[in-house]
């Protein structure tokens, strides 16, 4: 394996953490309009909050299977065939949460908005629970040829360690989604935030025992890198622990990055297992490894000089683009321009 096959095997993990650190806020505060608000005000506010960054939140997700298509399109091939139906669930959701916004926001009768106000909430819910569905699925092996096919029945997608992989998921992008709104909202509504947080984190514990007990059974993780998985479990616990002790003390900020690394260990546990492999067979002898999944040297060269001049400028925007509007919202904000 060479250093830009690896490189970019890293710089795909990175891009799914981005993406789950950036879009989970999304999607947790579009759970929370119906978790957590009090009436269509509050779901107009949380919807007003994430208003100008969702969009932008999402691309990160296409820019990696866009990254995955070009450096590695024989993992690109094996994963979108075998996992098809998962991934057309996640774009319908998707799309389902993107038109949402337009049409809430335009709606002429509270009927109408209510109705897109669900659609959000769905596809907010779907998103990632089919996402992390996915991720863990393919971490316990799924049944391949030599040639790279991928032959997944109902049982190998649909299993204990899918199922709680893609409920941890979610669970954790609507813990993110309430840190985020409590950095966004005025102070009654922001201690809602927090004091709910701090409550659900007692959820988190059991949680992630049970996720790591079906992760040592049904993976190889613990075993060939033992290592490293016990570490970032750990980082996944400590992250937890000190997003809850930040909840509880009412420090949005610590929480909201503490929550955010939850997630983006997740992916890093992930890809830390599947390494040097792309995608894990179930029988374990055509296993899908990076050396054997990658494009030309010539493609990776060009891909690494068009990733240093772009990543660059796309982290400056999204900087600068939560900068300026980094101020709090209030129900005054529903009758700016723009809502």
């Amino acid at each position: 394996m060479s250093v830009l096959q690896g490189l970019w095997f890293f710089v795909i993990a990175l891009l799914f953490a981005l993406f789950l650190f950036l879009d989970g806020l999304d999607f947790g505060v579009g759970m929370a309009t119906r978790w957590l608000a009090d009436g269509d005000t509050d779901r107009r506010l949380y919807m007003r909050a994430i208003g100008p960054h969702w969009d932008g939140n999402e691309v990160w997700l296409i820019t990696a299977g866009g990254a995955m298509f070009a450096a590695f399109p024989l993992w690109y091939a094996s994963l979108f065939s075998g996992y098809y139906l998962l991934l057309f669930l996640v774009l319908v959701a998707l799309i389902l949460r993107g038109v949402s916004f337009e049409f809430s926001a335009h709606a002429l009768t509270d009927r109408e908005r209510n109705l897109w106000q669900w659609a959000n909430f769905i596809g907010c819910v779907a998103a990632p629970f089919f996402l992390g569905m996915m991720l863990t699925s393919m971490i316990q092996g799924v049944p391949m040829d030599k040639s790279g096919n991928v032959w997944a029945g109902f049982f190998d997608v649909v299993n204990w360690l899918s199922v709680v992989g893609g409920v941890a998921v979610v669970f954790f992008c609507f813990v993110h989604g309430l840190h985020y709104l409590s950095l966004k909202l005025d102070d009654t509504r922001s201690r809602h935030m927090l004091n709910a947080s701090r409550k659900l984190y007692w959820i988190a514990y059991p949680a992630l025992i049970a996720f790591v007990l079906l992760a040592f059974f049904f993976t190889d993780f613990y075993r060939d890198r033992a290592v490293s998985s016990w570490l970032i479990t750990v980082v996944i616990l400590v992250a937890t622990i000190v997003g809850h002790v930040a909840a509880s003390t009412r420090h949005g900020g610590y929480a909201f990055v503490s929550s955010g690394v939850t997630l983006a260990a997740i992916i890093a546990f992930i890809f830390n297992g599947l390494f040097p492999r792309v995608m894990i067979s179930s029988d374990g002898l055509h296993d899908l490894l990076i050396k054997d999944a990658s494009a030309s040297p010539n493609t990776l060269t060009i891909m690494t000089i068009v990733l240093c001049v772009l990543l660059p400028i796309v982290l400056f925007y999204f900087i600068w683009s939560y900068a300026i509007q980094r101020r709090r919202i209030t129900d005054r904000s529903l009758a700016e321009p723009g809502y």
